[in-house]
């Protein structure tokens, strides 16, 4: 989730991301063809990861899937790759909270009267907000003109459960464009994430990633050493972390590790793990102030 005030690059770097993202296997290819070919949405036999950005007034069933003859939503039509909620803070809260399942196990699920239905939807959410309505609260470019009541109902929609299902909060704030250095190109950067899902698929015999594996099949594939946990503990004790955030955290120094080409979790994959969620949980504190 990335938050800062209007022209900051987030829509940027969000639509970026997609292109970073390994091809599609064959079997892939396949599995999204058919959801899209459920939800009567056109597209060809790619494999490039879907990019999906529904409009912020989409509705409970447009996100999620429904209908009397229920089809796949916009979160299963993003499945192997990228839903993109651009201004999360005009969602209605509802829909906001629709995500919770989804990003713990990969599936949305679609509860009628006749029963229920399973779509896929193993998921990259990318999402973007201003820090209040108006856009500006803590810019040092232009005057907030939203009161503290009307900024903190704002932001009540995405905190809490939300946030703690989400890896990397950024706070992002307007900077020159003509005086950056040139980053790493997407190509280089998707050869590292292609080598780094042919380890996990290796690992797990399966065609998962660390975020979705479940916790059993994780724990007896990825060990971590003593001193690591006790240290991922302390940090999680001091903050006042959920179990889910230390899981997290264990997930994605794996990650870090893999994409580095780390045999195993090293210490500096621990700590830059840690950082992240601790910068994730102090920009949610202060866009609480």
């Amino acid at each position: 989730m990335m938050t800062g005030p209007p022209g900051c690059g987030k829509s940027l770097l969000a639509n970026a991301f997609h292109t970073i993202l390994p091809n599609l296997t064959h079997d892939e290819v396949l599995e999204v063809y058919s959801i899209y070919q459920m939800a009567k949405q056109a597209r060809t036999l790619s494999d490039r990861p879907p990019f999906r950005g529904p409009h912020h007034s989409s509705s409970e069933g447009a996100i999620v899937g429904g209908g009397r003859y229920p089809k796949p939503g916009e979160m299963s039509l993003a499945h192997r790759g990228v839903l993109f909620l651009d201004e999360l803070g005009h969602f209605p809260r509802r829909v906001i909270d629709t995500l919770r399942q989804p990003l713990e196990t990969g599936f949305a699920v679609v509860n009628r009267v006749e029963g229920s239905d399973r779509f896929p939807a193993a998921i990259n959410l990318i999402a973007a907000t201003n820090p209040c309505p108006c856009g500006y609260y803590g810019s040092n470019e232009k005057y907030c003109s939203c009161s503290d009541k009307v900024r903190l109902k704002y932001m009540m929609k995405i905190t809490g459960p939300i946030i703690d299902r989400i890896d990397f909060v950024l706070e992002m704030k307007s900077q020159g464009v003509l005086n950056q250095a040139m980053g790493e190109t997407s190509d280089n950067i998707r050869k590292k994430v292609t080598a780094a899902r042919k380890l996990q698929r290796i690992r797990y015999n399966a065609n998962y990633t660390n975020t979705i594996v479940p916790i059993k099949l994780f724990e007896e594939k990825v060990h971590f050493t003593e001193d690591q946990l006790t240290r991922v503990a302390a940090v999680c004790f001091k903050e006042k972390l959920s179990s889910r955030s230390t899981m997290k955290i264990l997930r994605l120094a794996r990650t870090i590790s893999d994409v580095n080409g780390d045999e195993y979790v090293s210490d500096a994959a621990i700590e830059e793990a840690l950082q992240w969620k601790i910068k994730a949980s102090l920009v949610q504190a202060s866009i609480m102030r």
